[in-house]
């Protein structure tokens, strides 16, 4: 494990790489709305089209489109891809229907754990297309559970995942179906990252291909010693398709990203702390105790009543994903739901007892 300066570079690191795509992805809307103003009115018929587009601009710049991207962020149950981008998930999920095996299980602990098995165990949980449609049916159920706080990901009999069933993607051969497949799953793994769920990877044995970029879809990651992750797309003649690249990106910044990317890396438990990838390496390897171990680390971050713990994801979420001002209008809107709340004044009350 690297020294405390070095870790603090890699944050420092990660932390400026973001602050830049906000500050590219606000700029340019600042910019195309400033232009716009900065024109001159002049006196001709066509004075009231020129004030009607100044008038638009400076409602652009006070209620951005990023908007849109809030109410995608924050309201259940809504997808990235719907039939205007030529996505018809119905048809989707009749062909994903044909291929059968595995499941994905959720058991939800009276903790306010959740946890997700990939159980394909036979095919090293390799997801089939069976097993795709009950992650989004999990998804959905978890968004709907008002008294959840965490959730852990992991695999059955001590491995992770290792990506597509080779049966279904020999099948979904054409450019379309993959496209499909792609926009199916990247929609389901936008909704996991999005619960408002503290969500930890564990990663036991390989995580491969697509398995990898499930892990990138929670919060946190943990490994035990023996694991891997690895994308191997490249030698596969591909690219990440479930959005595994672009959240790696934000993981581990993209110099290490391009880095894991073209060189299809193995990530064994070392690496993968030492660039950030993961937060912690496991004592035992086990699969019960390493459960165990993983539900003990999740649980330092969820004491505290749900409302607390799932707002504090929902902010954190608007930080990363929206421009700064977005974020802070959210912020205060979280607030209001929670100021003057149970939990709030619970805590008040504690504070004026133990000052006394």
């Amino acid at each position: 494990m690297r020294g405390g300066a070095s870790r603090a570079f890699l944050e420092f690191r990660r932390r400026s790489f973001r602050l830049e795509r906000f500050r590219k992805s606000c700029g340019l809307l600042w910019a195309d709305a400033k232009a716009v103003m900065s024109v001159p009115v002049r006196e001709t018929s066509s004075n009231n089209g020129m004030e009607s587009k100044q008038e638009m601009a400076r409602s652009l710049l006070k209620t951005s489109s990023m908007s849109i991207r809030t109410k995608l962020l924050h309201k259940t149950g809504v997808s990235l891809y719907d039939t205007s981008h030529g996505f018809h998930e119905e048809v989707v999920k009749k062909k994903l229907q044909q291929f059968p095996g595995g499941s994905v299980d959720l058991q939800r602990e009276d903790s306010g754990i959740g946890i997700l098995t990939l159980n394909n165990p036979s095919k090293m949980n390799a997801f089939s297309g069976v097993m795709m449609l009950q992650l989004l049916e999990r998804v959905i159920e978890l968004e709907s559970w008002t008294e959840g706080k965490g959730l852990i990901v992991r695999g059955a009999k001590s491995t992770f995942s290792s990506g597509s069933d080779l049966n279904a993607v020999k099948a979904l051969g054409t450019p379309e179906d993959g496209v499909a497949m792609s926009m199916f799953m990247q929609n389901t793994l936008t909704r996991l990252m999005r619960l408002p769920l503290v969500s930890v990877a564990l990663v036991q044995g390989r995580a491969m291909g697509g398995g990898a970029e499930v892990t990138t879809a929670c919060d946190f990651r943990l490994m035990t010693r023996e694991s891997e992750i690895r994308f191997v797309h490249k030698e596969m003649g591909i690219v990440p398709s479930w959005g595994g690249a672009a959240r790696l990106v934000n993981i581990i910044g993209n110099r290490e990203a391009l880095k894991v990317l073209t060189g299809a890396l193995k990530l064994d438990s070392k690496k993968a702390l030492d660039i950030g990838m993961v937060e912690e390496v496991l004592q035992s390897s086990d699969e019960t105790e390493s459960l165990e171990e993983a539900q003990e680390w999740l649980k330092q971050f969820i004491k505290g009543p749900p409302e607390v713990i799932r707002a504090l994801k929902r902010s954190v979420s608007s930080g990363k994903e929206l421009c700064l001002e977005e974020a802070l209008q959210n912020e205060r809107d979280l607030l209001g739901t929670l100021w003057g709340g149970p939990a709030n004044l619970e805590a008040i009350a504690r504070r004026a007892k133990f000052n006394k």
